[in-house]
Parts: C-alpha cells; sequence; structure tokens
C-alpha cells in the first residue's frame, strides 16, 4: 500500500473531521485493536483534534500534532502505523516469520503459510485462533519489535492445515514509505 508514496504528489488534502466523526472513529478502534479507553487516551488525547489526510487510492492517514498515529483503505478496518504499534505492541495480535521470510517481508511481499508454520514462526495456539480478516502485527524470528502489518487471508487453523497459499497480506512494512514518513 506504501510501496511508493510520496507525500508531495500523493497527499490530496488535510481536514479536520466533525467531532461526531471523530467519535465513531474512536469507538472502532476500540472495537477492532486490543486495547482499554485509556490507552487509547494516551494514544488520542481527546482534547486533541485529529486530522484526516486524504491520500490516492483512497487511502485515509488520520494524525495528531501532524504525526500518524493510524490508517485506512476505503472503509475498511483501521491499522496503526508501525511507529504506534512500537510504542504499544499489545494493539494487534501476534504473528511470526522465521528467518528465511524475513527479506521478502522487507520487500512487502504477502508471508506464506510456510513462513508461519515453521520451527522459526509463530501463529496463536488454537484456543486463541484468528478468524480471516484479522488484522495483525508480523513479528520476524529473533526481533523484538514487529516488522510488520497485515491482514490475514485464512484463518490461523486453516494456516496449519494447509500449510501453503498465502496467510497474510502484508499493508505495511518497516522501511516503506509510511515508515520513512514521521509528519504530516
Amino acid at each position: 500500500m506504501f510501496k511508493k508514496f510520496t507525500p508531495s504528489t500523493d497527499i490530496a488534502g488535510q481536514t479536520p473531521p466533525k467531532s461526531s466523526v471523530q467519535r465513531s472513529i474512536r469507538a472502532a478502534v476500540l472495537q477492532q485493536w486490543k486495547i482499554g479507553p485509556e490507552t487509547l487516551e494516551e494514544i488520542w488525547p481527546k482534547k486533541e483534534s485529529l486530522i484526516h489526510v486524504k491520500c490516492r487510492e483512497h487511502i485515509s492517514i488520520y494524525s495528531v500534532q501532524s504525526v500518524p498515529l493510524f490508517f485506512q483503505h476505503f472503509d475498511g478496518p483501521f491499522y496503526p502505523t508501525l511507529r504506534l504499534l512500537h510504542r504499544y505492541p499489545s494493539i494487534l495480535p501476534k504473528v511470526g516469520v522465521d528467518r528465511g521470510a524475513i527479506r521478502f517481508l522487507l520487500a512487502g511481499a504477502p508471508m506464506m503459510c510456510p513462513g508461519l508454520t515453521s520451527a522459526g514462526g509463530y501463529l496463536p495456539p488454537s484456543e486463541e485462533a484468528l478468524p480471516k480478516g484479522t488484522a495483525v502485527a508480523v513479528h520476524a524470528e529473533g526481533k523484538e519489535h514487529a516488522v510488520g502489518i497485515g491482514i490475514t487471508e485464512l484463518s490461523t487453523e486453516d494456516m496449519r492445515k494447509l500449510n501453503k497459499d498465502v496467510a497474510v497480506e502484508i499493508v505495511t512494512y518497516l522501511g516503506d514509505d509510511l515508515w520513512a514518513l514521521q509528519n504530516l
């Protein structure tokens, strides 16, 4: 999504959303992410104005004090930026890839099932299985912080059973143009 993102050409405009829209965004974020209202208040204080940055290809970036916090494609789920995910690592459920998949992940390629089910990979236990379409933090073997954010293309149980095909479609990753964008 952010492989070739240039703020000077890809940003169409910036507007503050109405307070009713901001309340609905808060409610959606609380529902989609594994955080409480206190954590959201730390991330985005109620007194701070949210700025909606409209970009090409129906991407919306939301920022507070010119710092991008989360983004959305069309009317899909809200994804935190990697910088926000590094500050609050428990926002999204975690999956992990083995060492062999790291170079592909850092190029923005989708993560395949064998990279997640191998000895160096990680999937949540069966009792915490994730359904298809869940936003996840993608960690790399031997690394402390997430190196990407993606959306599951299969449930975690199907990933274990099939062990082939695309498991996680990468939305943003370490080193892409959204990572480079520290202020808007």
